[in-house]
């Protein structure tokens, strides 16, 4: 349907273009004299220049776009440079050249039109650059460049539109950030640390008393026999600062903020030396599983580039069906951009299996808690659980494994 518009445009302005050369001639033959010649004279450069535009083809131009970078972070500057090329030098007035924006790049700022007039006239090579800053996180594709020309009258336009697809993707912008585990030692008594203790049991230290909650299957048998004591083995202890994040793709006005933290995290927790894993589900089921090294984080990085907030399941249904293919050893946490009721009750079921969750609502810059998100977070912090809020904007920050 729209080509056709376009091409009934086109034969209406060629009728009319031809229409005003008759009627001009016309007017010159039956009313004679002077004026009507000089009217008809005066206008036969201008027809003629249209006709040559009508027959000019605009095929002639070869088109090249460059970008300014390969990769680009959100908030980056965008540079395109498009160059046009012809053999032909005919004298064009006036050239519209645009570059036709996806609709997720329509609405940044342009410092440099996406869309602009050039006079050319006889140029062969016309160059001109456009420039979008604060460009958005995420999968953008450069489709197609349109340019116009006409007449001097605008009898006469002729157009095209050459497809030339380029995807980019605008990976999300991370802060520096440190992290580090809490540990509380202390001369005698029990030790008061936020470090999850692992026992390897293939490696046995030595024998001990045995103490209420130790496993059956620890008792040394020969020792017992020995001592006439109960007496269980004694393992070497590994510490675990292995994290696991969960990222709640629910539509939510904070959802950029909350995958710029994700990625900040996942850069801190791997410069650490921890292992990192991810659980990201959507329209697509995405879970990393625990990793260290910048293979890990350029995956995970990779990932968060093209992520939607598109889930169409709760993110407390969402943590119920993944939490449990993790070992309970590590550190939960759960990034969202909004805390529900839904979300709290099931990190209150979780509590009650003594892992290590912690919660990190992401705010935007000036944003700030509801009264429902307050009194949600107190309950949270009744059952232990850390409740941390994080606002977009704060470069660098400190955050421990748990609290």
């Amino acid at each position: 349907m729209k080509r056709f518009f376009q091409k009934a445009k086109k034969v209406s302005k060629l009728i009319s273009f031809l229409f005003l050369v008759i009627i001009t001639f016309v007017y010159a033959m039956f009313q004679g004299g002077f004026v009507s010649w000089f009217l008809f004279f005066s206008f036969l450069p201008f027809a003629l220049f249209s006709l040559l535009v009508l027959l000019y083809p605009l095929g002639d131009f070869k088109v090249e776009r460059t970008l300014n970078q390969e990769q680009y972070k959100a908030g980056d500057r965008l540079v395109g440079t498009i160059t046009l090329k012809r053999t032909i030098p005919f004298p064009l007035t006036y050239l519209l050249v645009e570059e036709v924006l996806p609709s997720n790049l329509l609405f940044s700022q342009q410092t440099k039109q996406a869309k602009r007039i050039i006079f050319p006239w006889f140029k062969n090579t016309i160059t001109f650059q456009y420039a979008l800053d604060r460009i958005p996180r995420g999968e953008h594709t450069l489709s197609a460049i349109r340019f116009k020309t006409g007449d001097f009258l605008g009898l006469m336009e002729k157009e095209r539109l050459i497809q030339m697809k380029r995807k980019f993707l605008v990976y999300p912008h991370y802060s520096e950030m440190v992290y580090k585990q809490n540990e509380n030692k202390f001369d005698q008594g029990s030790t008061s640390s936020n470090m999850r203790l692992i026992r390897d049991t293939s490696m046995t230290v030595g024998v001990r008393e045995y103490q209420p909650g130790d496993r059956f299957s620890w008792i040394d048998w020969k020792a017992t026999a020995r001592k006439n004591d109960i007496m269980t083995k004694e393992f070497e202890q590994q510490q675990s600062h292995d994290v696991v994040l969960l990222l709640d793709r629910s539509q939510s006005s904070s959802f950029e903020a909350a995958v710029s933290y994700t990625a900040t995290l996942t850069k801190a927790v791997l410069k650490y030396g921890s292992q990192i894993g991810l659980v990201s589900v959507g329209e697509d089921h995405s879970v990393f599983p625990l990793r260290s090294g910048e293979e890990q984080f350029s995956q995970i990085y990779y990932h968060l580039a093209k992520v939607q907030p598109n889930s169409k399941r709760s993110f407390a249904k969402v943590i119920e069906m993944e939490i449990g293919k993790f070992q309970p050893t590590v550190t939960f946490l759960f990034l969202t951009g909004k805390l529900t009721k839904e979300t709290v009750e099931s990190l209150e079921k979780l509590s009650h299996r003594h892992i290590h969750l912690q919660v990190i609502i992401t705010k935007d810059e000036g944003a700030r808690l509801s009264k429902e998100e307050h009194s949600y977070m107190n309950l949270l912090k009744r059952r232990n659980i850390q409740v941390k809020v994080s606002n977009a904007g704060h470069s660098t920050e400190t955050i421990s494994e748990v609290s």
